[in-house]
């Protein structure tokens, strides 16, 4: 759709609501402006006079450009002022969402909307969020400002380009056809005014757009949609490189990246939604979340189900459809749930809480479209819902078991690689014999001690120091023999091995 028929069908929906919708019309936005001046437009296409209030500014005539009545500050003061007019006009209220928080004020709001409920009158709401009390639902109607079309974010790219332009003496702005394309699928989901100022920070570093600027802009995305932690926005993501065996899983991912991405498209085929990697802690599931974002080159976000849960009643499921448009916003991204169990295990102890968000989990997996790719995360199924993992919700469950000998000694290579060590001067074959049973992180955990237990030897760290840590330590898979040989039984026959 172009970007004239678009703000067309914006500005007759608002003028629809004007007319003949109720007579409060809440207006959630970060556009202010924007919101401002189509209002003023509409108000006056109708006739109508138009008045925009501040707590700062008192009540302004917009319509004749008016200087502000200063007397007119306070909220009570302004309702009533509004109320005791005698002639037809719409009332914009800037950030009025902290007074609707006393009784005086909404009974105010109140009297007034049912005043108008049959005049021209009405009265505009405009806040980045707002809550309408129970007072005014029926008396109320919500409207959100469009988002830039494509046609609008390439306009906004091009005046950018252009400014630089001009001044830096005819310099053009260095980008290529794909990158440009990136950048647009970064600043979508982005109201006009943010997404202009991120494109002007990728240009005016270098004078380039490059795949290079796409991190920060990603990052500055996040902050500018921030979720108080809830959604967690991961800066390091890994490559195959850092992802020990897990051959099956890996050819998985490269056979379905250009489905993901759009570039292959078949009939009947649908994009990859997600997978759940179940498995034995401290095998891996974290970094091969992490290598799903880094191989496919899209942001990783991280759910963090201990930040949903809120003591008010409704607000944990209210904060994870928050997270799921965050998500959808930032797409195409991987979206890594860690430890899924946390949140939607099966449980009657939480008042309905666990269900409530299981629901909107599983309403969102079945209705959403755009390129969100799910890594779910578990160490215990039974905890797990059958109706999230039943074939369908997910495209596969991957099990992550213990790691053999040769996966071992490749675990063993990465980690004292990355701490600065030559692994062909290691022992690798025996330290992977005499750590049967161990996990990728307490192998992680062997390297560590034994670099922190020769640091001050001039010789390092050798392949009898990492043997005498493995003889020290009883891993996971002695200490809970149990609980691991159960999950491992119950996955042989259920799940597909990552190897």
């Amino acid at each position: 759709m172009s970007r004239e028929k678009n703000h067309i069908l914006e500005k007759n929906d608002i003028t629809l609501l004007l007319r003949a919708g109720a007579p409060v019309l809440i207006l959630e936005t970060h556009e202010e402006r924007r919101a401002v001046t189509l209002l003023k437009t509409i108000s006056m296409d109708l006739g109508l006079p138009i008045f925009t209030w501040s707590v700062t500014s008192g009540m302004r005539r917009e319509d004749l450009m008016l200087d502000p009545q200063p007397h007119l500050k306070e909220p009570g003061q302004v309702l009533a002022h509004i109320r005791s007019s005698t002639f037809d006009g719409v009332y914009v209220l800037l950030d009025f969402h902290p007074y609707l928080k006393d009784p005086l004020h909404v009974r105010l709001l109140k009297e007034l909307a049912m005043d108008f409920d049959q005049g021209q009158s009405k009265i505009v709401l405009i806040s980045h969020e707002i809550e309408a009390p129970a007072e005014l639902e029926r008396l109320s109607t919500s409207f959100e400002l469009a988002l830039p079309s494509d046609a609008d974010l390439r306009d906004i790219i091009r005046e950018e380009a252009v400014h630089y332009t001009n001044r830096n003496q005819g310099v053009p702005v260095r980008c290529d056809d794909a990158t440009l394309e990136q950048l647009l699928r970064s600043v979508r989901g982005l109201p006009a005014g943010d997404a202009r100022r991120l494109v002007t920070a990728a240009i005016v570093d270098d004078g380039a757009i490059t795949e290079c600027d796409m991190p920060e802009i990603m990052e500055a995305k996040h902050r500018l949609l921030n979720l108080d932690d809830v959604l967690g926005f991961e800066l390091e993501t890994s490559s195959f490189a850092d992802l020990a065996g897990m051959k099956q899983l890996k050819q998985w991912l490269m056979q379905r990246e250009k489905f993901f991405h759009g570039s292959v498209d078949l009939p009947g085929m649908e994009p990859p939604r997600g997978i759940l990697l179940l498995g034995v802690q401290g095998c891996g599931k974290s970094v091969a979340a992490k290598a799903v974002a880094g191989v496919w080159r899209v942001p990783l976000l991280r759910l963090d189900f201990g930040r949903l849960y809120n003591k008010y009643y409704g607000e944990t499921e209210k904060n994870v459809r928050s997270a799921l448009r965050t998500a959808e916003v930032m797409a195409p991204c991987v979206l890594w749930i860690d430890e899924l169990e946390k949140g939607i295990a099966v449980g009657d102890n939480d008042d309905g809480t666990s269900q409530r968000l299981l629901g909107t989990l599983l309403t969102w997996m079945a209705e959403n479209r755009a390129a969100v790719f799910i890594v779910a995360t578990s160490n215990n199924i039974e905890q797990l819902p059958p109706e999230l993992v039943r074939k369908g919700r997910l495209d596969e469950i991957f099990f992550v078991d213990l790691p053999t000998a040769e996966i071992r000694a490749e675990i063993f290579s990465i980690h004292l690689g990355k701490r600065g060590l030559d692994a062909t001067g290691f022992d690798l074959p025996r330290l992977a014999a005499l750590s049967d049973g161990f996990s990728g992180a307490e192998i992680e955990q062997l390297v560590v001690s034994a670099i922190y237990a020769t640091h001050s030897r001039s010789a390092g760290v050798t392949s009898e120091d990492l043997q005498h840590e493995i003889e020290k330590t009883r891993p996971l898979s002695v200490v809970m023999a149990e609980r691991v040989a159960a999950l491992r039984h119950w996955a042989s026959e259920r799940t597909v091995p990552v190897d």
